[in-house]
């Protein structure tokens, strides 16, 4: 019934799964433990060509678009692998180099990124900031051929093992949104340090930390875009942001589903199996009819993401819907595990948890609600 893949599309999706199944899934449990995913994965998944798929040949890239991107996205849900920050890496931050960058600053950094040599990360969220971008406090300001940038940053995904950090920062403070810039740091300039790894609820495979900058002289060709321009990069990236989210949320939720209807068939209560029971099955068949309608619309969203046609409301949709309904069929699911359902040898319990921030980063769901509202 999907209509939105090409055959090249899930030619991809088999080359994807053997390299999920063969180099991240028997390893996750161990990175969960350690809070990081090793510099060898990504250096695997560069050369298998998981990186960078929707970026161009010429830049090091797949040459492909946002549905190879998509495959990667569906098939570590697959296996519940939240630690990989690939999706991020490639379809959320690669694209402001691409589409706003300097040639240089593409042959710099773009081809590395495609290896799983210079992992990336963006830096938005601070202390006092987060779905309200317009009250960051970070600032660069311009000295002579150099910005100066001086500020904080958290909930940074990809932060530990970054080598370049996209940085959100103020330029010209008196505009608000208006006075918002994008710069690029590379790791180990002076002044910009990795604060501590933060112990998260869920996704604890994918290394999140504190970022610090003081003093930090980067020349001022690092600038991505315009000056001033970067929150209209920013609403102008949320669509696919919040597409990466939506997309994740639909395949988190058939999988889980998929196995939750396995175990209920096979473990016995009361004299027979658990899916005997009616009640049991009803919740099943709610579960199955809401996940088929959002994959629906999520599919919907992705072929108008490929001809260029979707729209913020429309993200903004996909993103709210498919957050809730994860987190709320997720739950079921691990409901009907029962204790099991609690052990983290049970991929449900690791998914539940992972689930909740898909409500939070991206946009809050209120959020979603009033970019929504505005366009009724």
């Amino acid at each position: 019934m999907r209509t939105a893949f090409r055959e090249d599309h899930e030619s991809f999706r088999t080359q994807v799964r053997r390299f999920v199944d063969r180099e991240i899934a028997p390893h996750h449990p161990e990175w969960e433990r350690n809070g990081l995913v090793p510099r060898e994965a990504w250096r695997k998944a560069g050369e298998a060509g998981l990186l960078c798929c929707g970026i161009p040949a010429e830049y090091g890239g797949g040459d492909g678009d946002f549905g190879h991107g998509a495959i990667v996205i569906e098939e570590l849900a697959r296996v519940n692998a939240n630690g990989p920050g690939f999706p991020l890496h490639s379809d959320i931050i690669a694209p402001y180099i691409l589409k706003w960058g300097t040639e240089e600053q593409k042959n710099r950094w773009l081809p590395g990124m495609a290896r799983g040599e210079i992992i990336a990360a963006i830096a938005m969220t601070e202390p006092g900031a987060g779905s309200d971008l317009k009250a960051i406090r970070c600032t660069a300001k311009r000295d002579g051929d150099s910005y100066i940038i001086d500020g904080q940053k958290t909930f940074i995904s990809n932060g530990c093992n970054a080598d370049l950090v996209i940085v959100v920062c103020k330029t010209d403070p008196e505009r608000g949104a208006k006075g918002i810039s994008l710069i690029a740091v590379e790791a180990g300039t002076a002044g910009f340090e990795k604060g501590r790894k933060l112990d998260k609820i869920g996704l604890r495979a994918q290394d999140t930390a504190e970022l610090f900058f003081s003093q930090v002289r980067v020349p001022a060709d690092n600038l991505i875009g315009v000056e001033n321009e970067g929150f209209g990069y920013i609403m102008d990236k949320m669509t696919q942001e919040r597409l990466v989210i939506a997309v994740r949320a639909a395949a988190s939720i058939e999988f889980m589903l998929a196995r939750t209807i396995a175990y209920t068939r096979e473990r016995p209560a009361f004299g027979k199996k658990v899916f005997d029971f009616q009640d049991c099955r009803f919740r099943l068949a709610h579960a199955e009819a809401r996940s088929k309608m959002l994959r629906a619309f999520v599919d919907q969203c992705l072929a108008m993401h490929l001809r260029g046609e979707l729209t913020l409301p429309y993200a903004a949709m996909a993103k709210l819907n498919g957050a809730q309904l994860q987190n709320e069929i997720l739950d079921e699911c691990l409901q009907l595990h029962g204790g099991n359902g609690y052990m983290t040898e049970y991929v449900i319990g690791s998914a539940w948890a992972d689930a909740r921030v898909a409500r939070i980063f991206g946009g809050a769901d209120t959020i979603m609600k009033e970019i929504i509202a505005r366009s009724l």
